[in-house]
């Protein structure tokens, strides 16, 4: 499925190095970071995967919080990643990134490598079929009883944050986007076997509300969490 082609941050490989500014001005970005920040409740010595890390600005604050937490970012735009890398290098904190689609992210890493698995801001771009194979490998890449974190575009529940909407189906496309907008997340990650699926978080903005979800990956019976 990963040979499909990618969306591009910002929705065209020109605008990847505006990407930053925009989800600044469009997104109140520091309350919704945060909050998936504080929902991931990272530990020293965790392993974190972000899926579609993009420009690593998600993974640089994980790592500034916690520093012994390990990070890896996961993304299919070499441009992008190397916006990540020049950014990680400032800040002078150790990333690892890999390069490749989140359908691929078992396959890139190894299955169970995570204790928790993060996205942000990724989910809305892709088809239903994608999302469904990002979620089955966010599964795949968790230990038992390890934790998932999605922000994304969620349901736009009111005229307002529909209307807002329309600018990221400017840039990304309806087709992709509009599932988002009419609350597919939850059973999709359901359906991938989470379990506990919660909208803990929902954060207006210019340009549509953003969801913060949480679910866990069973434990299977007799066997504790670590």
């Amino acid at each position: 499925m990963s040979v499909q082609a990618f969306t591009p941050a910002a929705g065209d490989p020109k605008c990847s190095k505006y990407y930053d500014t925009v989800i600044a001005l469009l997104t109140r970005e520091g309350r919704w970071r945060w909050a998936t920040i504080a929902q991931l409740e990272l530990r020293p010595g965790a392993t974190v995967v972000d899926i579609g890390c993009g420009t690593a600005s998600l993974a640089m604050r994980m790592k500034q919080h916690q520093p012994l937490t390990r990070v890896i970012g996961v993304d299919p735009d070499p441009q992008v990643l190397d916006i990540a890398a020049a950014k990680t290098r400032r800040a002078g904190v150790q990333i690892e990134f890999v390069q490749g689609m989140g359908d691929r992210a078992v396959e890139l890493t190894r299955p169970g490598i995570a204790d928790k698995v993060v996205s942000s801001l990724v989910l809305h771009q892709c088809p239903v079929p994608m999302k469904e194979a990002i979620i089955a490998n966010m599964f795949a890449l968790l230990r038992p009883g390890g934790e998932l974190v999605i922000a994304d575009f969620g349901l736009q529940r009111d005229a307002l944050m529909r209307l807002g909407f329309r600018i990221v189906q400017f840039a990304d496309g309806k087709r992709d986007t509009q599932p988002n907008a009419d609350g597919i997340l939850p059973g999709l990650i359901a359906k991938a076997g989470f379990v506990g699926v919660a909208k803990v978080s929902v954060i207006r903005t210019v340009s549509g509300s953003i969801s913060v979800y949480r679910a866990t990956r069973p434990v299977p019976a007799n066997r504790p969490s670590r």
